[in-house]
């Protein structure tokens, strides 16, 4: 009789101790802990432990403490018994209870505040990237004059495309205000990102970039800055930006590139040309040798840098020609720092840690179980 009231006492003991643990966070915090998103739920497997710690802590302490053997214990069998020995388990049962808050605290439980808004200044950019066949094109200059100094074998040469993602991923990671979004475009142009602040997300999706994923068999400047205009009709940004960067002429679409063109000054929206490539002749992957070498041959792209600038000039921005990666990193960072800058409103989400929350009522019943041990419940030996 007397363990089934000992282990009634435990578990009686050890949801008070939880609940008055718990009564701290609930009154303060408690409709935000009540919906919190946990960050770390595989924490939440060591809950459990709790229990062992429970049930080792109280039944099982005696087989690991040091005993002094006596000839006969029947004088103290028979002897009065202070109110302190029927508190011997309350330092396990609040050990245990500490512990079921660190585990909750290591759940790492956020608050997320999706209302807010803050004040940004910046630009609204459309990145028009070209993705047609010559873009398989060789781009040479060196490694470590790109942006991050990408680390190549002394031969490997990076293609128009491979370069383009490296200058465009950097582009991005500089920016701290200016909504961004990429029109990628061959035949046909694609949306692949709306203007946005995430620009985690814009680097994730141009590094998955890839050629013959669309239709390359032509070049549609006219449609893709159509899109890229179209795409930007609802901004509120005083200082809107389409930068294209191609390495090829028009010959597809339905949209004529200096209609586009007209339609961006309508809009209020400068369009700046980059062309990749310094000629109409480069060199392309042509399979490997015997020895597993990467072979290149000749091949010609049309290319008008006329129309380019025409396109520029139309819309009061500026038209370069980047023969390598370095000239093109200079290119895009010339363009914005040019541009003025104004301020808009972006919706924004904010996230609170509740962990400390937890983390106090666990350390405060820790610190509990030692003055009880030290000021209560001395052992000896």
């Amino acid at each position: 009789m007397k363990i089934v009231w000992r282990v009634l006492g435990i578990t009686l003991g050890f949801l008070l101790f939880v609940g008055l643990g718990a009564l701290y966070p609930y009154l303060l915090r408690g409709e935000d802990l009540e919906s919190a998103i946990i960050q770390r739920p595989l924490f939440a497997y060591l809950l459990p432990l709790c229990l062992l710690v429970l049930y080792g802590s109280t039944f099982l302490q005696h087989a690991f403490r040091p005993h002094l053997q006596l000839g006969t214990v029947f004088p103290l069998v028979r002897g009065p018994r202070g109110f302190r020995a029927y508190l011997k388990d309350v330092p396990a049962v609040i050990r245990a209870a500490a512990l079921l808050f660190l585990i909750l605290a290591m759940c790492r439980p956020i608050n997320v505040k999706k209302d807010e808004r803050g004040t940004d200044k910046g630009i609204d950019i459309v990145l028009v990237m070209d993705l047609s066949g010559s873009m398989r094109a060789i781009l040479d200059g060196k490694a470590e004059d790109l942006p991050g100094a990408p680390e190549l074998s002394s031969k490997e040469r990076l293609t128009r495309l491979e370069t383009a993602k490296v200058v465009v991923k950097d582009f991005v990671s500089r920016r701290k205000s200016d909504r961004i979004g990429v029109v990628v475009f061959a035949r046909k142009p694609y949306i692949l990102s709306p203007p946005t602040l995430d620009y985690a997300l814009v680097t994730k999706l141009v590094s998955k970039l890839s050629l013959r994923v669309i239709d390359d068999s032509g070049t549609g400047i006219g449609d893709a800055l159509a899109t890229a205009i179209a795409r930007m009709r609802n901004s509120d940004a005083q200082s809107k930006v389409v930068i294209l960067l191609t390495d090829g002429d028009n010959n597809a679409g339905e949209v004529s590139p200096m209609y586009a063109a007209q339609l961006a000054k309508d809009k209020n929206t400068k369009i700046y040309t980059i062309q990749i490539g310094g000629s109409a002749e480069a060199e392309v992957e042509a399979g490997v040798d015997a020895f597993g070498n990467k072979q290149y041959v000749p091949q010609r792209f049309p290319v008008n840098p006329e129309l380019l600038r025409q396109i520029a000039e139309a819309t009061d921005g500026e038209s370069f020609v980047a023969t390598d990666g370095k000239g093109l990193a200079d290119s895009m960072h010339t363009i914005l720092d040019r541009l003025e800058k104004t301020t808009f409103e972006a919706p924004r989400q904010s996230f609170e840690e509740l962990f400390p929350w937890l983390l106090l009522p666990g350390v405060g019943l820790l610190g509990l179980e030692l003055l009880i041990r030290v000021l209560l419940l001395r052992r000896f030996p």
